[in-house]
């Protein structure tokens, strides 16, 4: 996602395509979320935001969007992007005074919309005509069987890809988001050649972290990881850039790959295999931005309620937008100065990817308890400890 031509990133964080891993992000995020509502008419078992039908009281008013917005605009350029997810923001009454107000204050917006009724064509022709490009919907299986029992909602795979063609019509650029867990693996290979027949531009490939109702659902294995980002390198050939969440260990992988061919396992050879099967050799070079942004760099999440955390999936409260300052908050906090110098415990703070990579700071709170431990969920840093051990 670059700050010229924002791309949209999901609810649950992402990653800036063409920019610089040179930057540092100190003085300011790339991306903010908001999470405009709590209100959702979905139930996904996997969602980090524990939604419900009707808003909760004490979700930030339009005035205090608007000031929140005004904050992102006095910066100067390049402006935060600002994404407005939830719940689904749809369900913001007051969603095109939002997207109008950052129109006019200069700061550029992306959607996260759920795909339910409230996604109709009258409502993507106004958010369309305030200037707002971009947009991302979630697909977590290559058919019904895997995608409607993860949402909970029968006919609702039809329908998302059904919206991923109106989005389309309405000359959005859209995202796809695509969770990885243990009931999706082995269909990536056949996920990655629909949305080639789709003709999206981005797929955003997340890693589960077990927040909010993901604690039910199997995180896949370091080893698991390590195959997924080695075909995800292989999938970014076909025309769509590839980008992914809580797993920053794919831009070491996408890296190494400029100077060795793939290495990876079984998961890795028969998703591959069934890549080339369906869809040929690639003949496009790779589309895998290589930004160094991770949990709290480049990244910081606004909650319902005004509170401020790393990224949507890292439920470590920094402070309160109705009382602090978002960006002075995002520049001070200490926990986020330490983030952003890359001053981890562990293999991730010895590791040459350190910079470039940092391991997922979420995973890393969620499995120990410490922000700045090492990521359980890269291979390396199972094999260091394996090592030690």
């Amino acid at each position: 996602m670059s700050p010229a031509e924002p791309t949209h990133a999901d609810r649950r964080g992402g990653h800036p395509a063409g920019a610089s891993t040179g930057i540092r992000f100190d003085d300011r995020p790339l991306l903010v979320f908001w999470e405009t509502t709590t209100a959702c008419d979905l139930a996904c078992r996997h969602c980090r935001a524990c939604a419900e039908s009707e808003p909760r009281p004490g979700e930030l008013t339009t005035d205090e969007g608007r000031a929140l917005i005004d904050e992102l605009a006095a910066v100067g350029r390049p402006r935060p992007i600002l994404v407005l997810t939830g719940g689904d923001c749809l369900k913001r009454p007051d969603l095109l005074d939002l997207v109008s107000h950052a129109e006019d204050r200069g700061v550029p917006v992306a959607l996260a919309p759920s795909v339910t009724p409230l996604l109709e064509d009258e409502t993507l022709r106004q958010v369309r005509a305030h200037g707002v490009t971009t947009a991302s919907l979630s697909l977590d299986g290559a058919g019904p069987a895997t995608h409607d029992a993860v949402r909970g909602i029968p006919g609702h795979f039809d329908r998302t890809a059904e919206a991923i063609a109106r989005l389309r019509r309405h000359g959005f650029t859209v995202q796809v988001n695509t969770t990885v867990m243990a009931a999706n693996l082995e269909e990536l290979a056949d996920i990655a050649v629909l949305l080639h027949g789709l003709v999206v531009d981005i797929w955003e490939v997340f890693f589960l972290i077990t927040t909010g109702r993901g604690v039910d659902v199997a995180e896949t294995t370091p080893s698991q990881n390590e195959d997924v980002c080695e075909f995800l390198v292989d999938a970014s050939r076909y025309g769509f850039t590839v980008r992914t969440v809580e797993a920053p260990f794919f831009r070491r992988v996408s890296a190494e790959r400029r100077h060795r061919s793939a290495r990876g396992g079984p998961l890795y050879g028969r998703l591959h295999h069934r890549l080339v099967t369906q869809l040929g050799e690639p003949t496009a070079p790779v589309r895998a931005p290589s930004a160094a942004t991770r949990d709290g760099k480049g990244i910081v999440f606004v909650a319902a309620d005004g509170d401020i955390y790393p990224s949507g999936f890292m439920p470590l409260r920094l402070g309160n937008v109705r009382v602090d300052g978002l960006l002075d908050v995002y520049r001070t906090h200490p926990t986020l100065l330490a983030i952003r110098a890359a001053s981890f415990n562990g293999p991730c703070g010895v590791c040459t990817y350190a910079e470039r990579c940092g391991g997922s700071r979420a995973r890393a709170l969620a499995a120990t308890g410490d922000s700045l431990a090492s990521d359980p969920g890269c291979l390396i840093v199972g094999a260091s400890h394996a090592i030690a051990g």
